[in-house]
């Protein structure tokens, strides 16, 4: 990555000098052509998550057999643990 020191231009790691030229840096800093599509749309965690699979629910009282689902990653493992919600009674349970 090159940054300016007065007139030249510096690369970071291998210290490589290259005169700046005005023309070719007006060049770099033009919008022409870009466009603003706004903000990225962002998902909201505060909803909870919206994935369902085919899980039995374990709760003795409920016979649903579908389960909100999200994948959270095991501390201190390489492998992930699956968090899952019952999609009628609200029972939560992890499965690794």
């Amino acid at each position: 990555m090159m940054h300016t020191e007065g007139d030249t231009w510096v690369c970071r790691s291998c210290e490589h000098e290259e005169p700046r030229e005005s023309q070719s840096e007006a060049a770099m800093a033009t919008r022409e052509g870009q466009r603003d599509d706004g903000a990225p749309a962002v998902a909201d965690a505060t909803q909870g998550p919206t994935e369902t699979m085919q899980e039995p629910c374990p709760a003795d009282d409920c016979d649903s057999d579908r389960a909100y689902y999200e994948m959270m990653p095991k501390p201190g493992g390489s492998y992930e643990v699956r968090l899952l919600t019952c999609v009628e009674c609200d029972h939560k349970w992890r499965e690794s």
